[in-house]
């Protein structure tokens, strides 16, 4: 019996924020926020193709996303599972969704391990999935989403839509769409 090598047992994966990457955010005050109902999930343009292309490459596709608004309750977990459910239909090719719920309010809490900016969604699913991070990407638009990647050991691609707040690190690319991003993906293999 032959064994294989982590680099081909593996596969890649394409680790995807959801709000501001694959979905419209609610931008007010120059800061961006999740939809607040079913009614206002709306993917971006191209956002199914370019999943297409990627899953086509051999990527497999992981929605990772914190949803602190649920932690907080002023948002429903039926709502934003509705929202998945939306997802998942409009993008098949998705393998998981990793959420995590935390409301990330009290400073002096030690972080939770599964909430972006620590890469623990990251690292469940791919040892769930069995993907090579080493191969890997995050997308994102926020600098939870570049932190968390690279905490990660994935390379980052950030979506800049000029948000009032900061990156705390660089990303490895720096797009202006979902679309842009893959493309940047598929010509780096």
């Amino acid at each position: 019996m032959s064994c294989s090598s982590p680099s081909t047992a593996f596969r890649p994966a394409i680790f995807l924020d959801r709000d501001g990457t694959l979905n419209r955010q609610v931008i007010r005050d120059g800061k961006p926020y999740p939809p607040a109902t079913l009614a206002q999930f709306e993917l971006f343009p191209g956002v199914p193709e370019a999943c297409a292309k990627l899953a086509a490459a051999g990527y497999v596709l992981v929605v990772a996303t914190n949803q602190p608004d649920v932690g907080r309750g002023t948002q429903s977990q039926a709502v934003v599972e509705s929202m998945h459910a939306e997802l998942r239909e409009l993008v098949p090719q998705l393998a998981q969704i990793e959420v995590c719920y935390a409301p990330g309010l009290d400073p002096s809490a030690p972080p939770d391990r599964r909430r972006k900016p620590e890469p623990g969604m990251v690292i469940d699913a791919a040892t769930a999935l069995d993907l090579d991070l080493g191969r890997s990407w995050m997308i994102g638009d926020r600098w939870r989403d570049i932190d968390c990647g690279q905490r990660a050991g994935v390379r980052t691609v950030f979506i800049d839509f000029g948000y009032a707040e900061e990156l705390r690190a660089a990303p490895d690319f720096t797009v202006r769409s979902f679309a842009e991003a893959a493309d940047v993906i598929l010509q780096a293999r």
